[in-house]
């Protein structure tokens, strides 16, 4: 066998190798991609019906800390607050409950347990990260990539108006006696708790 056949077997079989690896190399990225996609719906139903209610008692009562940001608001927020990054936008884990006083397309309107406060809770529009990020078991360090978190809150507000809402809003009517468990958006540097808006993770009729 002379060199230049030699030569052209060999050629052939590196470019065989060659092909064969890159092959395989492209089917193993293909296998791990979608092994670890991040599911964010089951994240979120994980999150919202498992995770959460463990919680109920560490909700700080709505009454108390609508007092205590009179009172003293720093302390407020350095106490009860959480975020997922540095800033003035903080999210506050309440609980509470009250007489349905109005309802429309848009809200729930409770008067609080002191009698002296109105707080008015979302019944249409849910969006945003404050029932995310509001209970501090969500961690940005846990996850891949700002997507993931995103997707996180999507689904996780998917859910409560699909069906966290609906039920409340055909049930409830003036007078009803109401309990809740939820998340507050709060910014420090431009405080306004008459603005505020309660996002539901559970909604109660008392009778």
């Amino acid at each position: 066998m002379n060199r230049k056949v030699k030569y052209i077997l060999w050629l052939a079989v590196l470019v065989i190798v060659a092909y064969n690896s890159v092959y395989f190399k492209k089917l193993d990225s293909m296998k791990a991609a979608g092994t670890d996609k991040f599911d964010a719906a089951a994240y979120a139903k994980n999150y919202l019906q498992k995770q959460l209610p463990t919680l109920a008692g560490k909700a700080i009562d709505i009454d108390q800390l609508l007092t205590d940001l009179k009172t003293s608001p720093q302390k407020a927020f350095d106490t009860y607050s959480n975020a997922l990054d540095i800033g003035s936008i903080r999210f506050f884990w309440i609980k509470g409950k009250g007489k349905l006083v109005n309802i429309d397309d848009n809200d729930i309107y409770l008067s609080t347990d002191n009698g002296h406060t109105t707080i008015k809770i979302a019944a249409e529009y849910v969006f945003g990260n404050a029932v995310r990020d509001a209970s501090g078991l969500v961690h940005i360090n846990d996850f891949n990539s700002t997507t993931d978190l995103n997707n996180i809150s999507a689904e996780v507000n998917k859910i409560i108006r699909t069906q966290v809402l609906p039920a409340i809003k055909a049930e409830a009517k003036k007078g009803d006696e109401v309990e809740f468990l939820g998340a507050l958006e709060l910014n420090s540097s431009h405080l306004d708790t008459d603005a505020a808006e309660i996002i539901p993770v559970s909604l109660k009729i008392i009778r």
